[in-house]
């Protein structure tokens, strides 16, 4: 059998694709845009739980499944944003066989990628073909040279958990730094060749925090979003304490909104005030010509988030 931290990185040698869920890797073998041998996990007999350590800290594994993260009782407690965003996405199907590593490592959805008699950035080639084509899913923060959105939900949740991520052969620390700031085209992550993603680590749930996910999407369920946001309060004495805003599919990686996060700090904990503050999401935005509405999408899911936060029910009852 194998396990992340001995046979895994000899297993792999640099060579092929890791499979996992495989809801991501089987699509692209079967548009030719994936090939070679794979290391297959279903037998793989560790990253497979969530555990809490003596300090309170989570490691999520990276071969959870989504569904089993949004149902975990722990998670649902102590990072009901976290449950909630691994509740919303995909479809069940889905859910109950793609992991937390494959979702945070999968590629780019942009149909440009997708097919393979496009011209890709990403796949070698020397153009963005979204930027003179069909862009309408695409960013609204243009960092260029590459249009496409990055398509991890639970990236951009974790981004705003300030998570660690644990690897095996890189040096890497952070989700943010996972993924960067985007601006290189030919990745969709930074994770080196021949390094395992094995899990992921969470700080100790902070009491009183009011969290919400927040998906905007074309269709009731089973559509990928056009802009997502999740939002984290701390409220005291009527005001926000601390804040953080991580949102997705608006740019070639998950963002977080620290001027957003900045304004909400001393502000009234009213729907009012987060109305107001929810207008700064707008700073920043580069949309392309198709992606405009994107922009008017942010600022109301920011508002629709920060207002629902407040009416949330505080981690620990506080």
């Amino acid at each position: 059998m194998i396990r992340f931290a001995s046979d895994l990185a000899a297993a792999q040698g640099g060579d092929g694709e890791i499979r996992a869920g495989g809801t991501d890797l089987q699509e692209r073998r079967r548009m030719h845009g994936a090939a070679g041998p794979l290391v297959d996990l279903r037998d793989a007999t560790d990253g497979r739980a969530i555990e809490v350590g003596a300090d309170g800290r989570v490691r999520i594994g990276a071969l959870v499944t989504i569904a089993e993260l949004a149902a975990d009782a722990g998670v649902r407690a102590g990072y009901p944003g976290l449950a909630q965003a691994a509740g919303g996405l995909a479809t069940p199907q889905i859910r109950a066989v793609g992991t937390v590593g494959g979702n945070l490592l999968q590629h780019t959805r942009c149909w440009y990628y997708r097919a393979p008699e496009a011209e890709c950035l990403k796949r070698g080639g020397s153009t963005c073909s979204a930027r003179k084509g069909d862009h309408l899913w695409h960013a609204c923060f243009d960092r260029g040279p590459c249009a496409s959105v990055h398509a991890s939900t639970l990236g951009m949740a974790l981004l705003a958990y300030d998570a660690r991520v644990a690897v095996l052969g890189a040096s890497l620390a952070t989700v943010a730094e996972l993924y960067g700031d985007g601006r290189d085209a030919t990745k969709h992550n930074l994770l080196p060749d021949g390094a395992v993603l094995s899990g992921v680590d969470l700080d100790a749930p902070r009491r009183g925090e009011r969290s919400v996910y927040l998906r905007v999407i074309s269709r009731a369920r089973a559509e990928w979003p056009l802009v997502e946001v999740l939002v984290r309060l701390g409220v005291e004495a009527d005001a926000v304490a601390w804040a953080k805003v991580a949102v997705g599919a608006v740019a070639s990686v998950p963002l977080r909104l620290p001027h957003v996060e900045a304004a909400l700090v001393g502000a009234p904990a009213t729907p009012e005030a987060m109305l107001a503050i929810a207008a700064l999401a707008r700073e920043g935005t580069d949309p392309l010509p198709m992606t405009g509405y994107k922009v008017d999408l942010l600022e109301g899911a920011v508002a629709d988030a920060l207002e629902r936060a407040l009416v949330e029910q505080p981690v620990g009852g506080a």
